[in-house]
């Protein structure tokens, strides 16, 4: 750039060219804005007809939930009243369940391996606890599946010479994986909710 094409850039010229960019970057996040969409928000879902039928979270306060076990499952009870906790206060807090539209129908099994061998004792050092599900949303009044899906999750756990302490430490990796697959069954019914139109009530 030459000398005279340097003195070109005034300092009225700079004004322009920052209010210029200021505006261009407005616009970008204001298009960003009107394309963001709140999962658990005020937004309707709707029906076939386009009429608003209810909020995300009014849909969710609307499940009933029951979660049985795979007939192979053993010492899973625990884990299924823990996981049915998470759902009713993720969808609905302290509420009661008021009106029903939707049954949640949830198979679940939990599965123990050692990860880690004492080398001397010939003993597990660390156990790996899995929490596996299988889960239906049906509509209460047709008994139409809505949305089927699976979800697991795992969690390690150290293991020691005292009982006790190995019980405390199963509980709590039972406790992980339960609330880690109650938290993804949530999000996926609350994105259902959220995309898909529902027949009138």
């Amino acid at each position: 750039m030459s000398l005279s094409n340097r003195s070109r850039f005034t300092p009225s010229s700079a004004r322009r060219f920052i209010t210029g960019g200021a505006a261009v970057v407005f616009g970008v996040l204001s298009l960003t804005a009107c394309q963001f969409r709140p999962l658990y928000g005020e937004l309707p879902t709707s029906n076939q007809t386009g009429k608003a039928t209810g909020t995300v979270q009014q849909e969710l306060a609307s499940v009933d939930i029951a979660i049985s076990s795979y007939a192979s499952a053993s010492g899973i009870d625990r884990a299924t009243q823990v996981m049915k906790n998470e759902l009713t206060y993720g969808f609905r807090g302290a509420h009661p369940l008021t009106h029903k539209k939707y049954d949640l129908k949830i198979q679940a099994d939990k599965i123990i391996s050692s990860v880690g061998v004492q080398a001397l004792a010939d003993v597990p050092s660390a156990y790996s606890l899995t929490i596996n599900t299988s889960f239906i949303l049906v509509d209460s009044q047709t008994e139409k599946t809505l949305y089927t899906g699976r979800s697991f999750a795992e969690a390690s756990y150290d293991f020691s010479s005292q009982r006790f302490a190995n019980e405390r430490a199963e509980r709590n990796a039972e406790d992980r994986a339960v609330k880690v697959v109650a938290k993804d069954i949530q999000v996926r019914l609350a994105s259902y909710f959220a995309t898909h139109e529902k027949a009138q009530d």
